[in-house]
């Protein structure tokens, strides 16, 4: 089953990001917003701008604070509409429980994923920050308190899909950042994956950003993900 394809809109303002969905909506499955177009605008504004489009929202905010803090944040993004929302394994069971049972109350729950390791860091990184052990470990580590919580998923590097897949139920959502397709420059991701290989290793979600939105053309480069995931050459 081909995984899911979800555009970061990385803007400073709503009108260039729904500019850019509007390009690519034909050839993704939604969008996801973060914490730079937030932060100018809003996550309500932004999500109402992008409703028309008709494509779910992913909130990429990635929460970490005190459980009631976070739980209230679910709550909130809950209300805007979202399909999927961020927090940080990292923050802890009782952050983590307070978030899925806020979630679990709201007529429409987001979806709720843990984000794991962060795909800008590598193996010094974390010794730099006092955690032992390998990335893949860790990632996985993490993926199952997620589980015992009761999230929804994680977001993990393509190369932590299969130690994770193997460790979590089947139903529990695998998100994948850091998509570069072949030739693509890498930028700041450190660990990163073609499309086509992130698909087969597992994940369930792929978010694309500069390889979509620092094209040329936006929807020529989304439609070609798309190709390449369903395994069917582009056309002109």
């Amino acid at each position: 089953m081909r995984p899911d394809v979800y555009c970061a809109l990385d803007r400073g303002s709503i009108r260039e990001a729904v500019a850019l969905a509007e390009r690519t909506a034909h050839a993704v499955d939604g969008f996801k917003i973060g914490l730079e177009l937030c932060t100018a605008e809003g996550p309500g504004a932004v999500v109402r701008a992008l409703a028309p489009l008709g494509r779910p929202v992913f909130l990429d905010l990635k929460l970490h604070d005190i459980p009631n803090t976070v739980a209230g944040a679910v709550r909130s993004a809950a209300r805007h509409g979202v399909h999927i929302l961020t927090l940080h394994v990292a923050g802890g069971p009782a952050m983590m429980e307070a978030a899925a049972e806020a979630a679990r109350a709201c007529e429409r729950p987001p979806l709720l994923i843990g984000i794991t390791v962060m795909t800008s860091l590598d193996q010094g990184d974390l010794a730099a920050t006092g955690v032992e052990g390998s990335v893949p470990d860790h990632a996985d580590r993490l993926a199952r308190l997620a589980v015992s919580c009761g999230l929804d998923g994680v977001v993990c590097s393509a190369r932590e899909v299969p130690t994770i897949r193997a460790s979590v139920p089947r139903h529990f959502r695998i998100v994948v950042p850091g998509i570069r397709p072949a030739g693509s420059a890498v930028g700041d991701q450190k660990r990163v994956m073609t499309p086509a290989d992130a698909a087969r290793a597992g994940a369930d979600v792929l978010v694309v950003g500069r390889p979509i939105g620092a094209a040329q053309d936006p929807a020529l480069a989304a439609e070609a993900i798309r190709h390449e995931l369903s395994g069917e050459p582009l056309t002109a």
